[in-house]
């Protein structure tokens, strides 16, 4: 970490100085890393940096180039812009600062950990799946019907108008042929909200008993339908035989919980519309995901699989 990034955490955390940093991990195909650093002589005991490097390789005129680093504008507009709207049924790490260089972002956030979200899930429990469906579902009322100034205008790192070649490379025909078509009938939706894009489990953070989360990594949040974090979300913690089982239990209890976070932030919007808009949406969210997965990496999914036949059933309700 250089000086001048040094002299900016030591300024935005109102420290003294700083610890020595250790690496969280490093971000997706060596764009930079996240640090922790211990602050000295400030309330803040702790701040968590995200500092971005392009590779010496990157392609200044590659697509996923341009893709990555609209990512991370998008990342810190979001925690400059709206973060400070999120409150703790939609926790969000606060932004002390960030700055940005030449399109090299660094952001300087608050330390979910020491903050008392210090527990990862590896094996979700039941309570951590629904504070996260907590989370999903505040965070969609919260924002919906706003306009995602400064954000993706589509959330999410698969839409399919920032995703040619995957399209491209994509076996299944039938699939391909309707991909305009699924992506037409999310974005047409009328309730509109911002979504987080990337609502794997890998990026919420849970406090010691599981009862509430907080999420991080915002580098694709935008425009959508709640229903795409949902999908994804699910997608990630559980196997396909148990996506196909508790689909209904899951949709039940998220939209269940969209009632409560209509009544909480007394939207103008009458939550059994937006069930009747969402809920059906949901198959066309995962084929979605299932269109950019596939033209990724063949085969990503089993050829018998529960997305496999949630593909089928979304192309016939097109055909019809």
């Amino acid at each position: 970490m250089d000086r001048s990034i040094h002299e900016t955490v030591v300024k935005l955390t109102g420290g003294e100085s700083l610890g020595k940093p250790t690496v969280i991990q490093s971000l997706w195909s060596g764009y930079g890393s996240i640090f922790r650093i211990p602050v000295i002589g400030s309330p803040i005991s702790s701040a968590i940096v995200k500092q971005v490097k392009f590779p010496e390789s990157a392609d200044s005129n590659d697509r996923g180039h341009l893709r990555k680093v609209k990512s991370f504008e998008v990342e810190s507009a979001w925690y400059d812009r709206w973060s400070n709207r999120c409150d703790d049924l939609c926790r969000s790490a606060i932004c002390y600062g960030s700055i940005c260089v030449d399109g090299e972002v660094t952001m300087v956030l608050e330390d979910l950990d020491a903050s008392g979200f210090p527990r990862r899930a590896r094996r979700i429990s039941e309570s951590e799946l629904d504070a996260v469906l907590s989370w999903l579902a505040h965070f969609h009322v919260k924002f919906i019907s706003e306009q995602p100034d400064s954000l993706w205008t589509t959330g999410t790192y698969w839409h399919l108008a920032t995703r040619p070649e995957e399209l491209a490379n994509l076996r299944d025909t039938n699939l391909r042929k309707a991909a305009s078509a699924i992506d037409h009938a999310l974005s047409s939706c009328p309730f509109q909200t911002i979504i987080h894009g990337d609502a794997k489990v890998d990026n919420f953070c849970f406090t010691a008993d599981g009862s509430r989360c907080a999420a991080v990594d915002f580098q694709y949040v935008g425009g959508g339908v709640g229903v795409k974090d949902l999908a994804y979300f699910v997608g990630s913690i559980f196997p396909e035989w148990e996506c196909e089982r508790r689909e209904s239990t899951i949709l039940d209890r998220y939209f269940a919980l969209i009632r409560s976070a209509c009544e909480r932030y007394n939207a103008r919007i009458n939550p059994e519309e937006l069930e009747q808009a969402w809920r059906p949406l949901y198959r066309f969210a995962w084929a979605d995901f299932h269109r950019f997965a596939e033209g990724w990496s063949p085969n990503y999914w089993a050829s018998n699989g529960y997305s496999v036949k949630v593909v089928r059933s979304v192309i016939s309700q097109i055909a019809t």
